[in-house]
Order: C-alpha cells, then structure tokens, then sequence
C-alpha cells in the first residue's frame, strides 16, 4: 500500500473507532515489522503468516524497547490497556485493508494474552521486589 493510500485508509480506521491514538497504530505496524525481523534473525520461516499470539510477543518486545519503563504511560496516553485493545486495533486495520488476516484469524487470538503488569512493570522492579504495587497499575 502506497504511503498516501495507508495514511488514508489509518484515518478511516480511527474515524470508525476513536479510541486509539493514531501513534497507537504506528507504533502496532511498527512492532509487527519489530516481529517480522526478530523472525528473519532466528531463520523462522518468512513466508508463514503472524499469529496474534506472536504479534503481541512482538509488541511485547518492542515496546520494552522503545519505551522502557515508561510503556505504561504511553499505552495508557493511547488508549491500550490490555492485550485486547491491540487485537481490536488489529481488526480495525484489517476491515480498511492494512493488515491481512487468514481463515483462523479472530479477535480471540488477542485476548488474554499477558498480563501488563507482568509484562511491563516487573521487568524493571528491583531483583528483591517482584510485584509491583496495586494501586500504580491499573489492572488489565
């Protein structure tokens, strides 16, 4: 897709559902390009399809990157709470012709994915502290 054609077909996936922040959805097509190389890397077969289960791996990852202790923050200022708020996002771009998707797919493959709390504050708790306070993340 075209740059002009993708930037058109984001803005008519955020007109349809308001609730992500368009850098919601460049950081997700970033992370399933973080995903796809992380494969080419370990020699993974390239022509096989991205799972939802593999794609929020790579978000995971990526995320932890790029924004280290403060993904949080930034999900939180994009409207992402949890796993499931990706697979929605994965739908949208899907119903504006983005992203692909096989006969399998489906918005289940993105729920209960991790746990954020899990996945993104106890990497960077002290080594004596392996659960962070309640009342600083919300739960997902």
């Amino acid at each position: 897709m075209q740059k002009t054609g993708f930037i058109e077909a984001l803005e008519q996936a955020i007109a349809a559902d308001p609730r992500y922040d368009k850098e919601a959805y460049l950081f997700l097509q970033d992370a399933l390009d973080f995903t796809m190389k992380s494969r080419k890397k370990q020699k993974t077969e390239l022509s096989r399809h991205v799972t939802g289960q593999e794609l929020l791996e790579g978000i995971r990852q990526h995320a932890l990157k790029e924004y280290g202790p403060m993904v949080l923050t930034v999900f939180e200022a994009w409207g992402i709470h949890r796993c499931d708020d990706f697979g929605e996002m994965v739908f949208n771009l899907i119903r504006v012709g983005i992203f692909g998707k096989t006969d399998s797919d489906t918005i289940d493959d993105f729920r209960n994915g991790y746990d954020f709390r899990e996945a993104f504050v106890v990497p960077f708790l002290p080594e004596n502290r392996t659960t962070p306070p309640k009342e600083t993340v919300q739960q997902s």
